[in-house]
C-alpha cells in the first residue's frame, strides 16, 4: 500500500483488463495505479470458484496475445483450461511484467466524481482512502456484480448458502450432503454437472431451462502445445476474422442450399465439436431467421430427449420460451446425463414455485425440500451491473445511474458523454459482452491507451464524446441487434433479465454491440485514424 495518492491514470480492477491496462500504461512511463476491490488480482477468476468453473472459450484463443515470450513460456493443459489453472496463468502474466507493485488490494471503490476545476476525477473507496486522477479507465468486468435471490427467509437457513461468486475459499466437502442449486444457466450447469456425483442428493431449482451443448474438453499433450505455440500467428489472426473472435467461422454455404439430411449431417459434427462451434461455425441463418431456427432448435431438443431417459423430464429441460442461440449458450460436460441418476431430481419452478427459504431447507408450493447446502446460481447484473453499484457523479453533479436507468448510451462502448476523461474497457455496448472476452479487450485497450497517449502529446486536459456521436452509436447498436432474434430473448445480451431489479422483462436494454470483431475493430481503427474527432477535446 502507498501513501500516494494523486496520479495521472486510475485503472479500477485487477482482472483480464486491469491487467493489461496497467501493463500498457507502465510501458509507457504512465504515472498508473490499479485499484482492485478483492484481496488479490484475477477478477472472474479470482472469484468464480465453484466447482466445474472453466473456459468456454479455446484456451489458447483465451490468453494474452502482446508478449511472443509469454506465449512461448505459458503451456495450457486442456482445451478448456479450469479455474485454478486461469487464475495460476493471470497471477503468473502480473508477477513475469512486475505489474502487483501497481496494484491496490482490498480498494474497493464507493464513489467518483468529477471535478471541473481541476479536470479530475477524486476516487474515495469504501474504507474512505482518496485518490485524484486525471484519467480513469474501467476494467469492471461484464460478469462481476452477482444477482441475489429475493427470496423470504434467507437469513433463517441453519445450512451454507451463498451465491456461487461467493463460493468458499475454503475446501467445501460435499460427500453425503443434500444440496439444493437454484438456477440452471451457465454458472448452474456447470456446478451440477461437476457436482452430481459427489453429493449425497441433488435438488435442482429450474426457473427456466437453457439450450446447452457438449463442451467436449479434452487434455492438450505436449506435442499439441507445442504446434499451438507455432501456429499462434494464424490463430490470432483467424480470431480477428470471425465475427464471434473465435477460432470457428461462419458456415457460409447457405442453409437453404443444404438439404435437411446435409444439416442434420452438418449439426452431428458441430455437435462433436470442441466449445462454440455449435454456434459461432453454424450458418447465420440460424441466429438471423425464424424457420432455420426453429430447425437447428429441434435438432438439439432431439439430442437432449436421446441423452435423457425419462421423456417427461427431458421435455422440461428443452427451452420452449426462446430459440437455439438466441440466449447466452451454456456449455456443458454430461449435464443432462445427470438427470439420469438416482440421487438428482430436478423441480420444477413453473409448476411448484419456491415460496420461501426455511431453517432447514426450501419450501415451495408443493413441498419442503430439506438441504444441508444451498447454492444460489442466480446470475449476474450483467455488463452494466459493476457501474451501478459505483456512485459516479459527472459535469454539474449527473450522475451515471441516473443517465443510464433505461439503458446505457456510449460512444463505441469506450466513453460517455458528460463524463470527461473516462474510458471504460469492455463497457457497456462494446464488442466485449458478445465475443471471446480477452481477444475484444486487448483491442479496446489497445485503443484507450493510444487515446491517453494523443491527449497527452496534443497537451490536452479534457475530452469526452459529443452527444451526437454518442447518439449516433447507441443507433448503431439498435440497429445490429434489430437484425438478430437475440432482440427477442429474456437474457443479458438484451437486458431483458427479469431477476436483475430494474431490468425487469419488457424493458429493452441495448446492452452489447453485436456487430461483430472485425467490424468493430474497423470502427475503432477509422475513429483513431480521424483523429478522434467524435470526441470533443479541450
Amino acid at each position: 500500500m502507498t501513501e500516494k495518492q494523486d496520479y495521472e491514470v486510475l485503472v479500477l480492477g485487477a482482472g483480464v483488463s486491469g491487467i493489461y491496462q496497467i501493463k500498457r500504461l507502465v510501458d509507457l512511463g504512465v504515472d498508473a495505479l490499479v485499484l482492485e476491490a478483492d484481496d488479490d488480482l484475477g477478477g472472474t477468476w479470482y472469484r468464480n470458484r465453484y466447482p466445474g468453473a472453466r473456459f468456454d472459450s479455446e484456451s489458447y484463443t483465451y490468453g494474452y496475445s502482446f508478449s511472443k515470450e509469454l506465449l512461448d513460456e505459458w503451456d495450457w493443459r486442456e482445451r478448456f483450461s479450469p479455474q485454478p489453472e486461469n487464475l495460476r496463468y493471470l497471477n503468473f502474466v502480473a508477477d513475469k511484467f512486475g505489474l502487483r507493485q501497481h496494484m491496490h488490494f482490498n480498494a474497493r471503490v464507493a464513489s467518483m466524481h468529477w471535478q471541473e476545476a481541476k479536470c479530475q476525477w477524486r476516487v474515495e473507496t469504501q474504507t474512505g482512502q482518496v485518490y485524484t486522477a486525471r484519467f480513469v479507465i474501467t476494467g469492471i468486468g461484464v460478469l462481476s456484480v452477482p444477482t441475489e435471490p429475493r427470496y423470504p427467509g434467507m437469513d433463517s437457513f441453519k445450512g451454507q448458502a451463498f451465491h456461487t461468486y461467493w463460493w468458499p475459499k475454503e475446501p467445501l466437502d460435499l460427500t453425503g450432503k443434500r444440496v439444493g442449486v437454484i438456477g440452471t444457466g451457465a454458472t448452474g450447469i456447470q456446478v451440477i454437472s461437476e457436482i452430481a456425483d459427489k453429493v449425497g442428493e441433488l435438488k435442482v431449482f429450474q426457473r427456466r431451462p437453457n439450450w446447452s451443448t457438449p463442451l467436449n474438453n479434452s487434455p492438450i499433450s505436449t506435442a499439441e502445445m507445442d504446434d499451438i505455440r507455432a501456429r499462434y500467428d494464424d490463430i490470432f489472426a483467424q480470431c480477428a476474422e470471425s465475427p464471434n473472435s473465435f477460432v470457428h467461422t461462419p458456415d457460409r454455404r447457405g442453409f437453404d442450399n443444404l438439404t435437411k439430411a446435409e444439416r442434420i449431417a452438418f449439426w452431428d459434427e458441430l455437435y462433436a465439436s470442441p466449445g462454440f462451434a455449435i454456434l459461432a461455425g453454424n450458418f447465420p441463418e440460424v441466429l438471423m431467421q425464424e424457420a432455420p431456427n426453429q430447425e437447428m432448435s429441434e435438432y438439439v431438443a432431439n439430442r437432449i430427449r436421446e441423452r435423457v431417459k425419462d421423456p417427461a423430464l427431458a421435455e422440461k429441460l428443452i427451452p420452449k420460451d426462446h430459440g437455439f442461440g438466441t440466449q447466452r449458450l451454456p456449455l456443458e460436460t454430461r449435464y443432462f446425463e445427470a438427470y439420469n441418476r438416482d440421487n438428482v431430481h430436478l423441480v420444477d419452478l413453473q409448476d411448484s414455485p419456491i415460496e420461501c427459504i426455511t431453517q432447514t431447507g426450501i419450501r415451495t408450493t408443493t413441498d419442503e425440500h430439506e438441504l444441508d447446502v444451498i447454492v444460489y446460481a442466480t446470475g449476474f447484473n450483467a455488463i452494466t451491473g459493476g457501474f451501478d453499484k459505483l456512485e459516479v457523479k459527472g459535469v454539474d453533479g449527473q450522475l451515471l445511474g441516473d443517465k443510464w436507468k433505461d439503458g446505457p448510451s456510449t460512444y463505441l462502448g469506450l466513453t460517455t458523454h458528460g463524463f470527461p476523461n473516462l474510458l471504460m474497457v469492455a463497457g457497456p455496448q462494446s464488442v466485449s459482452g458478445s465475443t471471446n472476452f480477452p481477444r475484444a479487450i486487448e483491442g479496446a485497450v489497445d485503443w484507450v491507451t493510444e487515446l491517453v497517449q494523443h491527449v497527452r502529446e496534443q497537451g490536452h486536459t479534457r475530452f469526452e464524446p459529443s452527444q451526437e456521436a454518442e447518439q449516433a452509436w447507441v443507433e448503431e447498436v439498435k440497429r445490429v441487434q434489430q437484425k438478430l432474434l437475440a432482440r427477442q430473448s429474456q437474457g443479458w445480451f438484451t437486458g431483458y433479465n427479469s431477476n436483475v431489479v430494474g431490468h425487469e422483462v419488457g424493458t429493452v436494454r441495448y446492452q452489447a454491440y453485436f456487430g461483430g470483431g472485425p467490424k468493430y475493430a474497423s470502427i475503432l481503427k477509422k475513429a483513431a485514424a480521424e483523429g478522434y474527432d467524435q470526441l470533443e477535446m479541450s
